[in-house]
């Protein structure tokens, strides 16, 4: 297998995300990638499998954080072509998400060789701010 082009389009992440089973479950879709910034944006459908309670409409904060890794490493995916393991990994929920789909934007902070970290904020259809996450990835395998 021929190592990709970096950084990797947005085409080649959404082609990583449908070939995962569960990142397809979850349906996320790449709205943007820009190297040049070392930032990702993605879509994540609401699923009525994601409710925290039957009927509710409200985000399950595991879906949610589920999100909130996947996207914090495939921003460092988008630079160094693989995806990495997590280290470590925090979400703050700052407010309820209730019948809207996640726009989720991530930043890499570090790309170091052992160690990635990337800053991942979470929002609403309407541009509410619902969560904050911080994610540390092993890079030592890949460079």
């Amino acid at each position: 297998m021929s190592t990709p082009t970096l950084p990797l389009t947005a085409a080649q992440m959404q082609a990583k995300f449908d070939a995962s089973p569960f990142i397809a479950f979850m349906g996320l879709q790449v709205i943007e990638a820009d190297p040049a910034n070392e930032e990702i944006t993605v879509r994540a459908p609401f699923r009525p499998e994601f409710e925290r309670g039957g009927g509710t409409g409200q985000w399950h904060g595991g879906p949610l954080a589920s999100v909130i890794d996947t996207v914090g490493d495939f921003a460092l995916v988008m630079l160094i072509g693989q995806g990495l393991p997590t280290i470590n990994f925090r979400v703050d929920y700052l407010r309820p998400a209730v019948n809207t789909a996640l726009i989720v934007k991530a930043k890499v902070r570090r790309n170091g060789r052992s160690v990635g970290v990337s800053d991942v904020d979470v929002f609403d259809e309407r541009g509410a701010l619902l969560a904050i996450g911080r994610a540390t990835y092993s890079t030592q395998t890949t460079k």
